[in-house]
């Protein structure tokens, strides 16, 4: 139970390692706030962690949306007034075409979630996190956002720039004791990862 009486925000908890890190968290005594963009699997994955006796509470919003992320926060002041652990877990995977063929609009899409969504998220919940006098925020990253390979597109750019908003993040928030760190899970048996690789 390290983690008891602690608040942790996951976002992109419904699915995927966002879920299994909410339930994680859980089980060490943490209570989940957990976030995505659909209503019905948040739900889902909630009564599957309070099954096991976990504390969640599932609260909707798109990442890419600031009025949201701002409405997500608001509700998380109000509800705990306080922040220990952020986890930047939603992500897009966009297309895997060449440079070349990519869609204008799918690249927005995927850079608007995976790099402007973190960077929402931070900002909006500094302000709970600062008055407890330390915390951890984890930008989930990937090996293509460190070395990038044909056809990653806009999911390598954004995590290149994920890997950098978390180096100037680690250092303006040292003052506060709030570590941020990137991770990078490697291959892992999630639903993006069969889309990346069907074979």
């Amino acid at each position: 139970m390290r983690l008891q009486g602690k608040v942790a925000l996951v976002t992109g908890g419904s699915q995927g390692i966002g879920r299994a890190v909410a339930a994680a968290y859980a089980r060490g005594g943490a209570t989940v706030i957990l976030t995505a963009r659909h209503l019905e699997r948040l739900e889902t994955a909630a009564a599957e962690i309070r099954k096991r006796g976990g504390d969640v509470v599932p609260l909707r919003a798109d990442v890419a949306d600031r009025q949201q992320v701002q409405q997500l926060a608001g509700e998380i002041k109000r509800r705990f007034d306080r922040l220990h652990v952020l986890v930047n877990n939603a992500s897009l995977l966009g297309p895997r075409v060449p440079i070349l063929e990519y869609p204008e609009e799918e690249w927005e899409a995927v850079v608007a979630v995976n790099l402007h969504g973190p960077f929402f998220v931070i900002k909006a919940c500094l302000p709970l996190m600062i008055p407890t006098g330390g915390g951890s925020i984890i930008n989930v990253s990937s090996g293509v956002g460190r070395i990038g390979k044909p056809r990653w597109g806009a999911y390598a750019a954004s995590k290149f720039a994920l890997e950098g908003l978390t180096q100037v993040l680690a250092a303006e928030l040292l003052p506060f004791h709030i570590r941020v760190n990137a991770v990078n899970p490697g291959g892992t048996r999630t639903g993006m990862r069969a889309a990346a690789y069907p074979e």
